[in-house]
């Protein structure tokens, strides 16, 4: 292999590697929700596998019954994390033609 091949190889691999910077950071602003017990639980999560919020609505708390309402919370929050991861991996696949790249994310 030449060195011009290799330089070119870099480069690649350069610009992919800014294209993926710049992916995480959109996929950062983007969110997905989930929810649980037929959405009295709602979790929203971003690209960087953070939560950002979780709305319960009342009729979810049952004092008599709060393991429910953690395993709600459990749930949806499992959930969106996992839908998030998701989101990114598909995204990052599209970016790499499917290329599982050690390292980049």
């Amino acid at each position: 292999m030449g060195g011009g091949n290799m330089n070119k190889m870099m480069k690649q691999v350069q610009k992919m590697q800014a294209e993926m910077v710049k992916m995480q950071e959109e996929l950062g602003n983007r969110t997905v929700e989930s929810t649980a017990g037929g959405g009295v639980v709602k979790v929203t999560a971003n690209g960087k596998q953070e939560v950002l919020s979780i709305e319960i609505k009342p009729e979810a708390v049952d004092p008599e019954d709060v393991e429910m309402l953690q395993d709600l919370i459990l749930t949806a929050v499992n959930s969106a994390l996992s839908d998030s991861r998701e989101m990114v991996a598909r995204e990052m696949s599209k970016l790499t033609g499917g290329l599982n790249i050690p390292g980049l994310f």
